[in-house]
């Protein structure tokens, strides 16, 4: 699937539980954003310029029928003062990026429907029950389950028959729920935070 369809189809989800009015009439519906990193990065830019595109192409756009309330937060701290000040804006949902970021929004509100792109672990992270049946007003994609963690080594395996060593580079601050990626054969060499 390429990334502009991937974009349309989460705009479509961020929507729906304001698809249906858009159709009658003229009302404004709210979405707040929280990205949870720092507006200054390039990437996160052309993927809310993305978003926002995508958005267009379904009918929903900023300033006519649609109001986005956007928020940058590069730290923790700042991620849940911005899922505080976005729920305090009402919006109709909220689309939270990254396993903090989401976590930030799951403890600002248990109403607001709030959809979630790249979390590693939804389940385990206690933001949906289950993914065929999240229940609560949290939902969305998770591109990393941890889970899989024994299929990727095992996929390594048939690549490279004569691996016998695999390593894998991440920032704790950001992955926070690395220790549920574990299989029967991994074994951590050291955790650097730094």
């Amino acid at each position: 699937m390429r990334r502009r369809e991937f974009i349309g189809i989460l705009g479509g989800a961020a929507m729906w539980p304001v698809a249906a009015p858009a159709q009658q009439g003229d009302q404004v519906r709210r979405l707040g954003v929280l990205m949870a990193i720092g507006e200054a990065d390039p990437e996160a830019k052309a993927w809310l310029s993305e978003f926002t595109k995508g958005l267009s192409e379904l009918g929903w756009t900023d300033g006519r029928n649609l109001r986005m309330d956007v928020r940058w937060a590069s730290d923790v701290d700042r991620m849940r003062t911005s899922a505080k000040e976005l729920v305090d804006l009402k919006p109709d949902v909220i689309l939270g990026n990254s396993t903090p970021g989401t976590a930030a929004l799951m403890r600002a509100t248990q109403t607001i429907p709030v959809v979630f792109t790249i979390v590693s672990d939804p389940i385990g992270s206690g933001f949906v029950a289950s993914l065929h049946k999240p229940g609560g007003n949290i939902t969305g994609f998770s591109q990393v389950q941890a889970s899989m963690t024994s299929k990727w080594l095992e996929l390594l395996k048939e690549i490279a028959p004569g691996l016998k060593h695999v390593s894998m580079i991440f920032n704790p601050t950001r992955l926070p729920i690395s220790d549920r990626f574990t299989c029967p054969h991994w074994r951590p060499l050291h955790n650097r935070s730094g």
